[in-house]
């Protein structure tokens, strides 16, 4: 409950000090009574009427105390909040190929790396819709656009490196089918966050297509590039004789295509990275963060229930009884 009028209350302070004045003036007032029986006069029980006679004052005073706080008009006050809020449309495409197994992001392997990155992001997000697409030399959406993040998040958390689908790096192909799940999309941003540390060699969709498609849909891109370039150790898991895994390494030569990453991220409005750390790609995917954020508007409304009437009623209804018993009930005869 608020006040509209809290000036009025002033005059609280006017009436409690008319009060005190009066209590005050009253108790330097003496009454005296000469007579020889006053032993007597002691023995007289005091009336109960005798004992209330301050009720009708005391109700006539807190009567014009109500009716001052229904002057300062108490009010309700409801409020409502409106929020329109334009999300963001955002595809992962994810690269899975065997490379992303390399260890150099210490202390875990690329894939582990991107995976942790990954999942703090989208524990970031709060009203956009996130998809995965995941590739190596072949594609396939592990999960559509969508506010179910924890759905997305174990989804995230049980990709591994491509055992069940074609060797290679299809970028193009990857990039095509992260447009294809925001082309028909009507969010005030699409944009396509593609991972991946290698080159084409795969796909039966080449990357300048797929860029043509995005820049048609409006599509903007954020490329990275992971991992360092040059001669690489690729872990190899085997079993001996005994059943055992051992793991093994073998050499590999990896390296980024920044030129077409780079390409890809400039003529969609979009921006490149290079990561080559595990504290690096967080930090780009902060970038990208800080880059795109959801449109909130909050309106809000306050509507106000006057409640003065029914504390003036209370205060005029304590008056008149008041006024009532001392008229009535504790009349004073001469």
């Amino acid at each position: 409950m608020s006040l509209a009028s809290p000036i009025f209350l002033s005059l609280l302070l006017a009436l409690g000090g008319m009060l005190a004045w009066k209590i005050l003036l009253r108790k330097k007032q003496k009454a005296t009574l000469i007579s020889p029986q006053f032993f007597y006069l002691r023995k007289v029980r005091t009336t109960l009427r005798a004992q209330t006679a301050w009720l009708p004052r005391a109700l006539m005073v807190f009567g014009v105390a109500v009716m001052i706080v229904a002057l300062a008009r108490p009010q309700e006050a409801s409020t409502k909040v409106k929020r329109n809020v334009e999300g963001i449309d955002i595809m992962i495409a994810f690269d899975i190929s065997d490379s992303m197994l390399i260890e150099d992001m210490a202390p875990v392997n690329r894939l582990e790396s991107a995976k942790d990155t990954i999942e703090k992001f989208i524990k970031g997000r709060k009203t956009d819709r996130i998809g995965l697409v995941v590739f190596s030399g072949e594609s396939y959406t592990r999960v559509p656009l969508t506010l179910d993040y924890p759905l997305l998040l174990k989804s995230v958390s049980e990709v591994e490196t491509s055992r069940n689908i074609k060797m290679g790096t299809a970028i193009g192909v990857a990039l095509a089918n992260a447009v294809a799940r925001l082309k028909d999309s009507t969010a005030k941003s699409r944009v396509v966050i593609f991972l991946t540390d290698g080159e084409n060699n795969s796909g039966t969709i080449d990357p300048e297509t797929a860029l043509d498609i995005a820049k048609g849909y409006g599509v903007k891109i954020y490329s990275i590039g992971i991992g360092r370039d040059g001669e690489a150790q690729l872990p190899v898991v085997i079993e001996d004789a005994f059943g055992r895994k051992i793991k093994r390494y073998r050499p590999m030569h990896s390296k980024v295509n920044e030129e077409l990453l780079g390409r890809m991220a400039s003529e969609t409005g979009g921006r490149f990275w290079r990561a080559t750390t595990t504290q690096s790609l967080q930090t780009v995917f902060q970038a990208i963060d800080r880059l795109e954020k959801s449109k909130v508007e909050v309106n809000q409304y306050t509507k106000y229930k006057e409640l003065f009437q029914s504390v003036l009623k209370w205060g005029v209804m304590l008056f008149l009884l008041g006024f009532f018993l001392q008229a009535v009930a504790y009349r004073r005869n001469p």
